[in-house]
């Protein structure tokens, strides 16, 4: 079994690289809740500090960071408004990341899954479960402050328009919004590069500039993250 000899920081702030003993690596996460894992990844200690293994198949942010990401509005102190938090897997990560003088606040719809987030949130001060619809931004408008980086991963045919709208009830000037674009969800008949096309556009008319789109297989197959700045 191959072993980790060591971790290099990355480009980004708070983001690493586990080098194992076979000349691989795999992105990592040092870990804000020390002993715990959230999706079955591997803990690793090196130098008396635990990193989190971060699976790229499992994360659209990890697997743009694996794509090429140029920019990752996402770091230490940074508050995230993350909607479709799921069980909790990059919006952990995301915990890590943004550490205690950060916020994560973790939307989620289905009420079966929040019951797991918020068994990971037991050990993340940090990170706050939402349960609510994302279409409806004024039901949490008193739960989340302004935030430097809306991130959305959804699977919705009006995915575009509920990031755009809860963009305007909690987006800072100069925020930025970072969307995972599931073409399957939006519609199966046409080509994923016309799809992320078109909800691009919509984003650019309502007054976001498109910093990156970048396509994630083979991470996740037709989904593409936009990185876009709100001015």
């Amino acid at each position: 079994m191959s072993e980790v000899v060591k971790v290099e920081k990355t480009e980004f702030e708070n983001i690493y690289e586990c080098v194992y003993n076979d000349g691989t690596t795999r992105l990592c996460t040092k870990n804000l809740a020390p002993g715990h894992n959230v999706y079955g990844e591997k803990l690793i200690k090196i130098s008396g500090i635990e990193y989190r293994e971060w699976n790229s198949f499992r994360s659209k942010l990890a697997g743009a960071i694996q794509k090429g990401l140029k920019k990752n509005p996402i770091v230490r102190n940074s508050k995230v408004l993350y909607l479709g938090a799921a069980s909790g897997t990059t919006p952990s990560h995301v915990s890590d990341i943004v550490e205690m003088q950060g916020k994560v606040y973790a939307v989620e719809f289905s009420p079966r899954v929040v019951r797991e987030l918020i068994l990971v949130a037991q050990h993340r001060p940090n990170l706050f479960p939402i349960l609510a619809d994302a279409r409806f931004p004024q039901y949490y408008r008193a739960l989340v402050e302004d935030v430097d980086v809306l991130y959305v991963d959804i699977a919705q045919p009006d995915e575009t328009d509920i990031a755009i709208r809860n963009a305007e009830f909690f987006l800072k000037d100069n925020a930025y919004l970072m969307m995972a674009i599931k073409a399957r969800s939006i519609d199966v008949t046409k080509d994923p590069k016309e799809i992320y096309k078109a909800e691009v556009k919509k984003l650019e008319e309502k007054g976001f500039d498109i910093l990156e789109v970048i396509q994630l297989d083979p991470y996740d197959k037709d989904h593409a993250m936009v990185l876009a700045e709100l001015k």
